[in-house]
């Protein structure tokens, strides 16, 4: 019970921590996008942080189960404030440009390969089995928390002290998460021993687990198209589809937005307080399944503000009850000593799809669908009836695309056998 009390200390310390970078994160893109008026560049922002991440987190899983878990957390927190320092004097110089942030971006990805695995071993030290999918719904959140507020609160440090200020308040949040982690949270480390001639081989030990444990392996093959699908549209041109369809409407823009980090409260709120599933990995792609359903469907039909709020809300509230028992699954099938690697595979495998779907889903909207739905033919008629006629109609198609696909693949998840099989894990 102590080690959970920890957590909870731990887990305050990072929200405020992750409530800084979040609203750098806002403010960067604000300001790369007034440099630039282009929507390519920031997306390139995401693009570069999570491909280093990828291609790193295939290699970092030795490492983590070899070392301290709570240094690397400090370590790869510390270079990520260095980045933020090196805007902030970048800025204060009159040299800042959006390159740059590219590459700190691409370092702050690198760093989040090693801070992230590193985390959820952590995290299997200091809380029960028993409290894992709780503890999910905590992060839940936070995290939808954060995404409601860290908007408004950098939008008016933004106007009261522009991103110097913003970067100054993320420094002292990271302070005080770092202060908390090294003088207040003692993390239970087990090593691993093992030396590795070849970066490879930690890497080749999590894939060779997998194969033995291939339930877990099909969840994340499966949670990669899951993402692929989600980043093609959700997290991707929601924005640009509802200023097309609502005149520019940046109230209706911003009132979607909260539905949909408050449906994420909601449902991180009821996870925190439930007693986990009975069967985890149904929860999983049933949960998925209407996430695709009353989500992706009802914001391909949906006309006004009002039905994009609902369809925010409806596709936000299952994602917590998804890596709950993902998690759950994957804390209590994989031993201790092997985490650090088992989740770093995760990772590469899980969120290797996010960047094609970044680039993808934009390239598809001006280039492929809108154009599609821009001529007059039966069958643009017919989805008209639909998704309604003119700007935006095509990225609305493209909605009704992935609420199909999503939906059919949480559905024909449920019936393989050897994922039937993490069901009853207990």
């Amino acid at each position: 019970m102590e080690n959970f009390r920890k957590y909870i200390v731990l887990w305050l310390s990072q929200s405020v921590s992750q409530l800084g970078s979040s609203m750098t994160s806002f403010a960067l893109v604000l300001w790369a996008y007034e440099q630039s008026r282009s929507a390519l560049s920031v997306s390139l922002l995401s693009f570069c942080n999570y491909v280093p991440y990828i291609l790193v987190s295939m290699f970092v899983g030795a490492f983590v189960d070899r070392h301290r878990k709570k240094a690397i957390m400090l370590a790869a927190d510390s270079i990520a404030a260095v980045g933020s320092v090196a805007v902030l004097l970048l800025l204060a110089a009159g040299h800042l440009a959006v390159w740059n942030i590219y590459i700190i971006n691409a370092v702050i990805g690198i760093t989040t390969a090693f801070q992230q695995p590193a985390s959820s071993v952590a995290v299997g030290k200091l809380v029960p089995k028993d409290k894992i999918s709780n503890v999910s719904g905590m992060n839940s959140f936070s995290h939808n928390l954060i995404v409601v507020f860290s908007p408004m609160f950098a939008a008016a440090l933004f106007a009261a002290g522009g991103l110097s200020l913003i970067l100054l308040v993320d420094l002292l949040s990271f302070l005080f998460a770092f202060c908390v982690l090294l003088f207040f949270i003692s993390i239970p480390d087990q090593f691993v021993k093992k030396e590795y001639k070849s970066p490879f081989a930690g890497m080749m030990e999590g894939f060779c687990f997998l194969k033995k444990e291939k339930g877990i392996f099909y969840i994340m093959l499966t949670m990669a198209l899951i993402n692929f699908f989600s980043r093609l549209t959700y997290e991707n041109i929601l924005s640009p589809m509802i200023l097309a369809r609502s005149g520019g409407n940046s109230l209706t823009l911003g009132t979607v937005n909260a539905c949909m980090g408050i449906g994420g409260i909601i449902g991180g709120i009821i996870v925190s307080l439930k007693k986990e599933s009975r069967h985890k990995a149904r929860a999983i792609y049933i949960s998925a399944s209407l996430s695709f359903l009353f989500g992706d469907l009802l914001m391909a039909a949906g006309q006004n503000g009002f039905w994009w709020s609902i369809a925010a809300m409806a596709a936000s509230i299952p994602i917590p009850f998804i890596m709950a028992n993902q998690n759950t699954i994957l804390y209590r099938k994989v031993p201790g000593e092997m985490q650090g690697r088992v989740f770093a595979v995760r990772n590469a495998v899980q969120y290797s799809t996010i960047p094609i779907g970044i680039l993808l889903g934009g390239y598809l909207a001006d280039y492929v669908f809108e154009p599609f739905m821009c001529a007059e033919t039966e069958f643009t008629a017919l989805l008209g009836l639909i998704v309604g006629k003119g700007s935006g109609s095509g990225m609305a198609v493209m909605f009704l695309c992935t609420g199909i696909c999503g939906f059919t693949v949480g559905i024909l998840s449920c019936f393989n056998r050897e994922i039937r099989k993490l069901n009853d894990v207990c």
